[in-house]
């Protein structure tokens, strides 16, 4: 056994479930957010990284996760602006069972990908905004502009009234007000 393989068994052992609960939110189904996870992991452990420990593994793992995500929009983006040129792929809008996570999630999968994460890891990850333009390689005032702007194109779609302060977003719609880190 290589140094780094106790270490990724640790690390999926302990952690694989809440990696993947992550990555879920970036992604619209399990299956997407588990190859995301193995992905991440595959990167993570197959360079030349080395981590003192599992915590410090799985900040990377999460890092990657992100990343990945980003990678991933971006060429399914380019794909499918290529295939509406030919005239094969009409746009459509995100059906949704009208569950209240239903229609998060849809409206999330309509921001750009470093909205998405932005938002993602701000408001449900709790991430600061230094650590969060850290993460995705950007500007502190960058994350405040794609945060801005998805939480604006999120209250658009769902119909809500969201403000933004440092720590939480507080969601008002017409029945009740909600609020979420």
């Amino acid at each position: 056994m290589t140094r780094w393989e106790p270490l990724l068994e640790q690390l999926v052992d302990g952690r694989y479930t809440q990696l993947v609960a992550r990555a879920m939110l970036l992604c619209s189904s399990r299956t997407d957010a588990e190859d995301l996870v193995q992905d991440a992991l595959l990167s993570t452990f197959s360079g030349r990284a080395r981590f003192a420990s599992v915590a410090e593994a799985e900040q990377y793992v999460r890092r990657a996760i992100v990343s990945r995500f980003i990678d991933g929009t971006r060429k399914r983006g380019r794909e499918r602006a290529l295939a509406e040129q030919v005239g094969q792929v009409p746009l459509g809008a995100i059906p949704s069972s009208g569950g209240v996570a239903d229609r998060l999630e849809a409206a999330l999968a309509q921001l750009s990908p470093r909205q998405r994460a932005c938002v993602v890891l701000r408001y449900l990850d709790d991430a600061p905004v230094r650590d969060t333009a850290a993460l995705l390689g950007v500007s502190d005032g960058a994350v405040k502009r794609y945060t801005a702007d998805g939480l604006r194109t999120l209250n658009a779609l769902l119909g809500t009234q969201a403000t933004v302060d440092d720590h939480t977003v507080q969601v008002l719609t017409s029945q009740r007000s909600v609020h979420g880190a």
